[in-house]
Order: C-alpha cells, then sequence, then structure tokens
C-alpha cells in the first residue's frame, strides 16, 4: 500500500514551504491539488517534474475511488491545497476520512507540517492562544447570526476565515453583537500587501473601509 502524504504549502510567499515538503513532493508519483494551475507555479519555482492530479470540493465519489486505488496499488501520494495545510477548513480532510475508511490502521497518512494562515494571524494577533477556538468560514446565509453571537460570547480567543466578498459584512454583523472587542483583521498574510487592521471591532472596521479591500483574511478576536 502507497503513503499519503498531507503536505503544507505557502500560504502567499513561495519560499514558506520546508525542505521536507520540496524532498517528498519531488519524490511521490502523484501530487493532488485543488487547482493545478496554482499548484504548478509552486512545483515550477523548484523545478518539481512531479505529475498532478485534480482533488478539490467538487471532486465527485470516482476521484476518491480512484486515488484510494492509487494507494492500494502502492503509489505514494502528495495532497496539497491551494495555500495552506490541507484538510484544516479544506475538502482534503474528506479524502483523509475515505482513506481511513478504507484502510484502517493500515492507511499510512503522514503529516508535512508547514504554513498555516491559523497558525500565522495567532501568532501576530498580540492575543492570548494558550487556548483558541477556529470556526472556519462563518456561513453565507442561515446562521450567520449564530454564528457571530457564539463569537461574542465565547471566553476563549476566536479565529476565523473570511474572503474579501464578505468581509466588511462580516465585520458589521460582529460590530452589532460584540463592539468593543479587541480584534485583528489580517489581510494577504505573507504576500506584497500584507497589512493587519487592529483595535476594536468598530476601530478595525473603518481602518478596513478606508483601504483597499482586495484578499483573503483571517479575523482574530480577543477573549473577553
Amino acid at each position: 500500500m502507497g503513503k499519503l502524504y498531507i503536505i503544507a504549502t505557502p500560504i502567499g510567499n513561495l519560499e514558506d514551504i520546508t525542505l521536507r515538503a520540496l524532498r517528498i513532493l519531488k519524490e511521490v508519483d502523484l501530487v493532488l491539488c485543488e487547482d493545478t494551475r496554482q499548484t504548478r507555479k509552486l512545483l515550477e519555482k523548484y523545478e518539481i517534474k512531479t505529475r498532478t492530479l485534480s482533488y478539490h470540493q467538487h471532486s465527485k465519489l470516482q476521484k476518491i475511488e480512484q486515488i484510494i486505488e492509487l494507494l492500494r496499488n502502492g503509489k505514494n501520494l502528495a495532497l496539497v491545497s491551494d495555500a495552506g495545510t490541507p484538510a484544516i477548513s479544506d475538502p482534503g480532510g474528506k479524502l483523509v476520512e475515505e482513506v481511513l475508511r478504507a484502510f484502517g490502521d493500515e492507511a499510512e497518512i503522514i503529516p508535512i507540517p508547514g504554513a498555516s494562515a491559523v497558525a500565522a494571524a495567532a501568532s501576530v494577533s498580540g492575543f492570548p492562544t494558550d487556548k483558541f477556538l477556529f470556526l472556519g468560514f462563518p456561513p453565507h446565509k442561515h446562521g450567520r447570526a449564530a454564528f457571530f453571537r457564539m463569537v461574542a460570547a465565547a471566553e476563549g480567543t476566536i479565529i476565523f476565515y473570511e474572503s474579501t466578498h464578505r468581509i466588511l459584512k462580516s465585520l458589521e454583523e460582529l460590530r452589532v453583537v460584540a463592539p468593543e472587542r479587541q480584534i485583528a483583521v489580517c489581510r494577504e498574510l505573507t504576500k506584497m500587501f500584507e497589512t493587519i487592521y487592529r483595535g476594536t471591532v468598530s476601530e478595525a472596521l473603518e481602518k478596513l473601509k478606508a483601504d483597499t479591500i482586495k484578499g483573503e483574511f483571517v479575523v482574530v478576536v480577543k477573549k473577553k
């Protein structure tokens, strides 16, 4: 049976990848990736010739079965996401679950740690991180009000992701329930236009409104 490596890749700056990750990407038989075009940029930078196969949130059961069959036939595979650590608020989690279901204790699933937007944001927030809760992305429609009430009521530090299109809406909703909570809104971490907006929810929201709202966001909310 082959091995499945879960490999963290850069969240922006392509230099943020470990030597071990690069070695394994060269050695495996196939790299499973969300977007082959995105992963190819990384592979080409480091002159890695390994073939790629798409696996993403819209992949059908047949694709998972294909991957499991490759492992059954002894192929070593690397799973990467477009950015960061696979399976963290990412469709890779479903693949890991299915591989475990197929092979049980015989499954060889090996983590290759590295870049993570959650850890990066937590490390620069200045908030207590001995205990924190990561909530992924807020619901797009149903459950949004409950989501932000939960954030406001939390005793520990909270971290969640948000997109360009919804960041202002999310901060507006958070301001309704927790206007004076301290937050750090991290935009485009490790990239050219990396920016961190700090202050109360109201203050950070106004700073963000006055700036260019582009990129991916990680929001860190200080505990009460």
